[in-house]
């Protein structure tokens, strides 16, 4: 069973929102069963409309369009969705007219007659009620395909979804069952893990299937399985998913969407009861700020310093004046007395610290941009490790992020 979601509206094809309803409606159909096959966003024109629903009917068994229900001008879906279905007639719903002017009296708005024109629905549709807002969503059935038009404000369209669209697809359609389980992994890229498992993608069976999810420092590796039996499609990708294990045990973090490196750190350190601190220069607080995104990491960070600029490590974290002359600011020996003094001043176990080139400019330094150096401090070593991050900024910044937390990761595992 597949789907496509249209989404209407000139703001989102200029940058000015994000289309964050695609997304949510894509993670929901697949809790149910019904695969994405595509998402198309279109200006709010009729043609375009038009073109969008003809070529969607063609491919797909359902069509979820969002956006263009409100009352002004510039909202033209629901008379162009009319004309589509060859459907002359708008049909006033007086519970819509009534439930506008309740949701308008409840915020003191007056009401006015062109809100009736929102309670218009073509009369080829089945009404769909917007307990949350002012348009209602509308189901279509023509040619064994379903069109829903659902408004483009995320919690309206979300409530209607989750309260009435959602429901009808169930009853309507006999929908498999579709799972995925994630695999966490750091420290190597795609293609080098592409070979390790080689073998293992080369014999999975056609309904289960393998996708790699780049991003900074890390790679996701998403086993999909779609069968009618819920028990023996969970238990195929368990077992999956411990082959792949098997396989590359020394760079797997964790299973599962959300189960993040700096979750598995802080539960290490948990266990341990050990205490961390950091100093950070190019990243300006984003490894502490990872760090604090987890629950409960007040139990095992104990703070950390942003000393971005050379007088900041001096003063902050007293690293030489002779030292950053010598070497500059990015280089091994200020990285080491950083994560030294960020240990020291707040008594941990472990000290992360991470000084370098973010670009686009050098400042006053020797090295080029995207050279990194991160040093991990414990009460009786030091380790220093360079990189070259290359360019741009942003991808520095992140890939500095994973990286520290993957070196540390690596040492607590060592010393476990």
């Amino acid at each position: 069973m597949n789907a496509e979601i249209i989404t209407i509206g000139d703001e989102i094809l200029i940058g000015q929102i994000v289309d964050t309803n695609s997304q949510w409606i894509g993670i929901e159909l697949n809790k149910i069963g019904v695969s994405v096959y595509q998402i198309t966003s279109i200006q709010d024109d009729k043609q375009h409309i038009l073109n969008a629903l003809k070529e969607a009917q063609e491919r797909v068994d359902i069509v979820i369009i969002t956006g263009g229900l409100g009352p002004t001008k510039d909202d033209i879906t629901k008379k162009t969705i009319a004309e589509f279905f060859k459907d002359t007639e708008l049909i006033e719903y007086p519970e819509v007219v009534e439930h506008i002017k309740v949701l308008f009296k409840k915020i003191n708005h007056p009401f006015r007659e062109i809100q009736k024109y929102q309670a218009q629905i073509p009369s080829k549709a089945t009404y769909l009620k917007n307990l949350y807002g002012t348009a209602p969503g509308m189901w279509f059935y023509e040619n064994d395909t379903v069109f829903v038009s659902l408004p483009g404000v995320p919690y309206e369209m979300k409530g209607l979804m989750t309260l009435e669209v959602l429901p009808r697809i169930q009853k309507q359609f006999q929908l498999p069952f579709i799972s995925h389980k994630t695999i966490m992994t750091y420290g190597q890229g795609e293609s080098i893990i592409a070979e390790r498992i080689e073998d293992f993608e080369n014999s999975l069976p056609k309904h289960i299937k393998l996708a790699y999810l780049p991003s900074f420092g890390k790679v996701r590796l998403r086993l999909s399985g779609k069968g009618n039996d819920k028990e023996t499609l969970e238990n195929e990708l368990q077992e999956k998913v411990s082959e792949i294990q098997y396989l590359i045990s020394d760079i797997i973090v964790g299973l599962e969407d959300g189960y993040s490196i700096e979750k598995r750190v802080g539960e290490l350190l948990t266990q341990q009861q050990k205490t961390l601190a950091i100093a950070e220069s190019l990243t300006g607080g984003s490894i502490a700020s990872s760090l604090v995104s987890v629950s409960g990491a007040s139990t095992y960070f104990k703070g950390g310093f942003v000393a971005y600029s050379a007088e900041a490590k001096k003063s902050m974290l007293g690293v030489s004046q002779n030292t950053i002359e010598t070497f500059t600011v990015v280089s091994k020996e200020v990285a080491k007395e950083m994560a030294v003094a960020a240990r020291e001043k707040l008594n941990t176990d472990y000290a992360i610290a991470a000084t370098g080139n973010a670009g686009p400019t050098t400042d006053e330094t020797d090295k080029t941009v995207g050279v990194v150096f991160i040093a991990l401090a414990t009460k009786t070593t030091v380790i220093v490790e360079e990189f070259n991050f290359g360019q741009p900024r942003e991808k520095v910044i992140n890939r500095t992020v994973n990286k520290s937390l993957e070196i540390l990761h690596k040492e607590i595992i060592k010393n476990s």
